[in-house]
């Protein structure tokens, strides 16, 4: 049993927990340490934020985005993050947060859905893939991971996106940007 629903600031503690996990994996992102939740808030768009959590109320991922320009033309146009519990994974949690969060992304009329993955996070790849994401590019050596079994090392990523098949940029009202 997993309920979708969108994230509090009451959640922080433990998408905090999440986020930690991936950067000490170091296969999920270039950052060294987690924001404070006055950052993340500050940062991500409060329509776009959600939480996957069991029966029992626990935290098993979540996902949120930010805007990747304040520029008018790029209203639609946002980058994403999810990140699953390590206890979580392989169990759909994922798949459920990015349907959700596609859902309403295009309800808010977003027509584009970007991410940078790393090319070794295979997991990563196969989940978005599903989701309607494809890959659009590769940016070599673009910086060096600071955590896990890669860090120091200079790493590429992929850019992935989802173009939406309803929302158009023509009629697009975005909301929270």
């Amino acid at each position: 049993m997993m309920e979708v629903r969108r994230m509090v600031a009451a959640d922080w503690p433990a998408v905090e927990q999440i986020y930690a996990q991936g950067i000490e994996d170091g296969e999920a992102t270039f950052e060294v340490a987690t924001p404070t939740w006055q950052t993340f808030d500050a940062g991500k768009l409060p329509a776009l934020r959600f939480v996957a959590a069991d029966a029992n109320g626990g935290l098993l991922g979540w996902i949120a985005a930010s805007p990747v320009s304040s520029r008018p033309a790029y209203r639609g146009v946002i980058e994403h993050s999810v990140y699953i519990d390590r206890s979580a994974r392989g169990r759909g949690v994922g798949r459920r947060l990015l349907d959700v969060f596609i859902a309403a992304a295009e309800d808010a009329g977003i027509w584009t859905v970007q991410s940078s993955i790393f090319p070794e996070n295979a997991a990563s790849r196969r989940l978005h893939e599903a989701a309607g994401f494809r890959v659009v590019g590769r940016r070599e050596r673009i910086a060096r991971s600071g955590t896990g079994p890669h860090a120091g090392q200079w790493r590429d990523t992929l850019l992935i996106e989802r173009r939406s098949n309803t929302v158009h940029a023509s009629a697009s009202t975005v909301a929270g940007q």
